[in-house]
């Protein structure tokens, strides 16, 4: 085939603490990852040039080599010459289903799509492992979007423990259009403000993302107990990143108050989420919340959890 398309879906965190400094300048962390059915729809086509083009609907998705796909392109080029050579370059069109600057992955979502496609378009053959090792070097989301499902998730986000899936529950996310948050000044801000409380030897660090293998959020998770899991969301950046946003704030309370099982703020945000049961629950949460905050900036959906990442449509 010449081409193909791939459903792309985006990730919440059900849990991310931070537990030090990493040689490499980033964070040690140790995370709940899910994956959800909202969804980029990404389109690959090979073509006859030797060149990698990125087309978006949205206008705010830049088309050069600031973008994770064009990257994840640009690696299988280098990585695979001569199936380059022998297939032609690629054309990348993303059709943007997840909101931009979320802390929902959907960048990495995009590139992790583009490295399936490409072992497609290319008849590569690559394990999923492979394409996971390909993945960590574009991203720390990457390699997670690839297997989707439910994963904890150490390191700095590439070593991927999967979970038993929980793909009968739902979400209501809601995020202001206008509000960005930048990862990088969330976990600066992190370090200047806890640093102090850092593990800081190797052993401590893999002790305590052990405990959270064994912990209770986990066992919550294999029981598929949706009361428990709300109990146990947690996510440090909320830290700084509450005080500083109140509108991240005011609309986490609205989703706590709107009668879901818990509410957090995903990765860095500024999306925040809502656990809910069943889609009767997450209608009834999505109304309470747009008539807590009448906000026309104010964007909301509604998402089943899923079992997959990249899906071939």
């Amino acid at each position: 085939m010449r081409s193909y398309s791939l459903i792309a879906p985006a990730k919440i965190n059900l849990y991310l603490e931070i537990l030090g400094d990493r040689p490499d300048g980033y964070h040690e962390l140790v995370m709940i990852l899910q994956s959800i059915d909202l969804a980029d729809k990404i389109d690959l086509r090979a073509i006859s040039t030797d060149t990698i083009r990125v087309h978006c609907d949205n206008a705010q998705v830049p088309a050069d080599k600031s973008n994770l796909a064009y990257r994840a392109a640009e690696l299988m080029a280098k990585q695979f010459p001569e199936s380059f050579a022998q297939y032609g370059g690629v054309e990348i069109t993303i059709h943007k289903k997840i909101p931009i600057a979320a802390g929902l992955a959907g960048g990495s979502s995009n590139a992790a799509a583009v490295l399936v496609g490409i072992d497609l378009l290319w008849k590569l053959g690559l394990t999923q492992s492979e394409l996971q090792e390909l993945a960590a070097q574009i991203g720390s989301d990457v390699p997670f979007c690839i297997a989707g499902g439910t994963a904890i998730a150490t390191g700095r986000g590439e070593q991927l423990s999967p979970l038993p899936s929980l793909d009968n529950f739902y979400v209501v996310l809601g995020k202001h259009r206008s509000l960005a948050v930048s990862t990088v000044w969330a976990y600066s801000t992190y370090r200047a403000t806890f640093g102090h409380t850092y593990t800081r030897n190797i052993q401590n660090l893999e002790s305590r993302a052990q405990a959270v293998h064994s912990g209770s959020m986990v066992k919550a998770i294999i029981h598929e107990d949706g009361a428990e899991i709300a109990q146990k969301l947690h996510n440090d950046l909320e830290k700084v990143v509450l005080p500083e946003y109140p509108k991240v704030s005011q609309l986490r309370q609205a989703f706590q108050d709107s009668g879901a099982n818990g509410a957090m703020m995903s990765g860095s945000g500024p999306t925040v989420f809502a656990l809910c049961t069943s889609l009767e629950q997450a209608q009834q949460v999505h109304q309470q919340v747009r008539q807590i905050i009448p906000d026309p900036d104010l964007d909301l959906w509604i998402a089943r959890m899923c079992s997959g990442g990249i899906q071939v449509s």
